[in-house]
C-alpha cells in the first residue's frame, strides 16, 4: 500500500479549523482509494514567532523536506507579528528553499455558488510565476528614519525564471483547450516584461499546436471581468498574479473557495498546497470559516502525488455539496456543517 507523508502547517486564525476539516477528508478519501496518508502537524506561526523570535526553527526547511507534500492552513496575524514579517519568514522561504515556481490557481463556479457576474460559464487556470520576479525582495533603505530615506525594490526576471513557468503554462495549456494568455506591462516595464514577451513568442513556435494571446495587465483584469469565458490557462508574473488571482477568486464566489498549489514539477522536493484566504482573524474564532478552499487544495495536492482517482472523488463531493446549498454562502454553514457534508458525499 503506497504510503504518503504529509505536513502539516495550520499557523494562524482560520488555518488550524479548515486543515483539521481538510484531513478529515483526505482520511476518508485515502481509506476508500486505497492509500494511506501518514502526516505530521508543525506549529509553526505568527504564535511560535511570539515565542521564538521566529517563524520557524532554523532546520525547519531540513525537517520538511522529508516529506512528499506540504499542506498550508493561513500565515498571518499582524496585531502581533507585521504581515512583511510572517510573509518572509514563512511561507516565501518555503516556496524559495524547494523552487516551488509554480503557483496555481483554478477559477470556476462550483454549482450551487452564486458570483458576482452574469456569467457562470468560465474554467481558468491561473499560472503565476512564484520564485522571483517583483516579490525577489532585492532591495533596500538608506538614510532610513530621515527625510530623506530612499527604499528601493528590485524585480528580478531571469530568462530561465520566464521560460520555466511560461513552458508550464503552455503544457497546461495544451492539456485543455490549447489557449494560452500571457500577461505583461511591456508597454511600461521596457526591460523586464519586454523579456517576457520575447520569451512568450520564442515558445509560441516550439508550441505551435496552442493559441497564444499577449495581454497587457490592465486589459487581462478587464476581460476576466467582463468576458472571463474567454480565457482559459493565464501566465503572468509573481505580482501580477497574485492581483489577477484574487479578483477569480471574487468571481468565483470569494476567497472561500480559492484554492492553490505552490509546484516544484521535478518532485524532487516537496511541493506545498494552500487556501489562499488568510487567516481571517475577525471571525477565527466563529466556527463559521469555510474549508472548502483547504479542501480544494487537497484535491490538488493529491492529484500532484498521482492519485487523480482520490482527487476527482473529493472534486466531485464538494461540486455535490454545494450543489445542495451547503458552503455556498459565506458565514451561513459552520466548519463542521461544511465538512461533514463533504465527508458524506465521499462516503
Amino acid at each position: 500500500m503506497k504510503i504518503y507523508k504529509i505536513a502539516l502547517l495550520p499557523a494562524d486564525g482560520i488555518g488550524p479549523q479548515v486543515i483539521d476539516a481538510a484531513v478529515e477528508v483526505l482520511e476518508k478519501v485515502s481509506t476508500a482509494s486505497g492509500f494511506t496518508v501518514e502526516h505530521t502537524t508543525f506549529p509553526w506561526s505568527c504564535a511560535y514567532y511570539r515565542d521564538h523570535g521566529s517563524m520557524m526553527p532554523e532546520d525547519g526547511i531540513d525537517v520538511l523536506r522529508k516529506f512528499d507534500a506540504i499542506l498550508l492552513g493561513a500565515v498571518g496575524w499582524p496585531a502581533e507579528v507585521p504581515d512583511s514579517v510572517s510573509l518572509h519568514g514563512l511561507l516565501l522561504p518555503i516556496r524559495k528553499a524547494f523552487s516551488q515556481y509554480v503557483n496555481m490557481r483554478p477559477h470556476r463556479l462550483l454549482p450551487g455558488v452564486d458570483g458576482p457576474l452574469k456569467r457562470s460559464d468560465f474554467d481558468l487556470l491561473c499560472i503565476r510565476e512564484n520564485t522571483e520576479g517583483e516579490y525577489s525582495g532585492a532591495g533596500g533603505n538608506v538614510h532610513k528614519g530621515t527625510p530623506d530615506e530612499v527604499a528601493v525594490e528590485t524585480s528580478i526576471f531571469t530568462r530561465r525564471g520566464v521560460e520555466r513557468i511560461l513552458r508550464y503554462g503552455f503544457e497546461q495549456a495544451r492539456k485543455r483547450s490549447g489557449r494560452l494568455a500571457s500577461v505583461t506591462k511591456s508597454n511600461a516595464q521596457r526591460y523586464s516584461m519586454v523579456l517576457w514577451d520575447e520569451v512568450t513568442r520564442e515558445l509560441a513556435e516550439e508550441y505551435n499546436d496552442v493559441a497564444v494571446t499577449s495581454y497587457h495587465v490592465d486589459a487581462i483584469a478587464a476581460r476576466m471581468i467582463m468576458a472571463p469565458e474567454s480565457l482559459d490557462v493565464v501566465v503572468a508574473s509573481n505580482l501580477f498574479g497574485d492581483i489577477l488571482t484574487d479578483m477569480g477568486a471574487a468571481i468565483q464566489g470569494g476567497l472561500g473557495f480559492a484554492a492553490s498549489a505552490n509546484i516544484n514539477p521535478d518532485k524532487s522536493v516537496p511541493s506545498m498546497f494552500e487556501p489562499v484566504h488568510g487567516s481571517a482573524p475577525d471571525i477565527a474564532h466563529l466556527g463559521i470559516a469555510n474549508p472548502i478552499a483547504a479542501v480544494w487544495s487537497t484535491a490538488m495536492m493529491l492529484d500532484h502525488l498521482g492519485e487523480a482517482n482520490a482527487s476527482q472523488k473529493v472534486m466531485a463531493a464538494i461540486a455535490a455539496t454545494t450543489a445542495k446549498g451547503i458552503g455556498s454562502t459565506p458565514g451561513r454553514d459552520t466548519t463542521k456543517q461544511i465538512t461533514q457534508a463533504i465527508l458524506s458525499e465521499i462516503e
